[in-house]
């Protein structure tokens, strides 16, 4: 696996985490990585943005930010806001591939969820997944309308030929209520197969070593960590 798109359902639901995640845990191993934002949306020039979040949690030193607008929009609506060029998609899967070349893992963390519009033609996450024939890992939530935003994101990768690389919930809360821990069945089955991995709440506030071992704990065999998803089944019961 060279190229990982890491996308999620909705926005806010842990993509930039599980980013910083699966490039701690690359890192550890001592597998050259980068990581790729191609539009950051709702920063400012000087502010900080995903890609300083990645590398404070995971240490990575190689990330690349293709293009920044100030307003908290989709990125063709905030580069129209803005007056600024949207990005090109296309431009970006070339300077992936290039990256791809020189690193053993290029992580690319989309803006919201797959088909959130880059430009004005409508070009998409899942587009650029195309692109590079790269597997999307889908970041999702743990709580209630998580089911109906999965199978619609699952359904759109299905339709458009693009490989699934896993499920992984983004925030699985302390305390988790009745919800939360049905739906872990249910994502299961909407993407069939297991979890890619579980990662707590609060994760984003922890320094960098306890962030590895949460990462390790919390992410799945194929992503580098030691997460046992029918463990994390076992650890809480349903009622019948």
């Amino acid at each position: 696996m060279s190229i990982l798109v890491v996308s999620g359902t909705d926005t806010g639901v842990g993509k930039t985490v599980v980013s910083a995640a699966v490039a701690a845990l690359a890192l550890r191993r001592e597998v050259p990585v980068a990581v790729v934002k191609p539009a950051q949306t709702g920063v400012g020039p000087m502010e900080p943005g995903d890609l300083d979040e990645v590398v404070r949690l995971s240490g990575a030193t190689t990330t690349f930010e293709l293009a920044r607008y100030p307003d908290p929009l989709s990125p063709a609506a905030a580069a129209r806001h803005s007056g600024l060029p949207p990005v090109s998609l296309r431009q970006a899967a070339d300077r992936i591939r290039d990256l791809a070349g020189t690193h053993r893992l290029v992580i690319v963390e989309g803006a919201g969820g797959l088909l959130v519009r880059f430009d004005e033609d409508g070009a998409t996450i899942a587009d650029l997944a195309r692109m590079l024939d790269a597997p999307v890992l889908v970041v999702t939530r743990a709580g209630l309308g998580t089911l109906n935003h999965t199978a619609l994101t699952l359904e759109v990768m299905a339709g458009r030929g693009v490989e699934l690389a896993g499920i992984v919930i983004g925030a699985w809360p302390s305390r988790p209520g009745l919800a939360e821990r049905s739906n872990v069945l249910d994502l299961e089955m909407l993407a069939a197969r297991p979890l890619a991995g579980v990662l707590p709440e609060g994760a984003s506030a922890l320094d960098r070593d306890a962030f590895a071992r949460v990462s390790d704990a919390g992410l799945g065999h194929h992503l580098g960590g030691c997460f046992d998803p029918a463990a994390f089944r076992t650890s809480f019961r349903l009622p019948i």
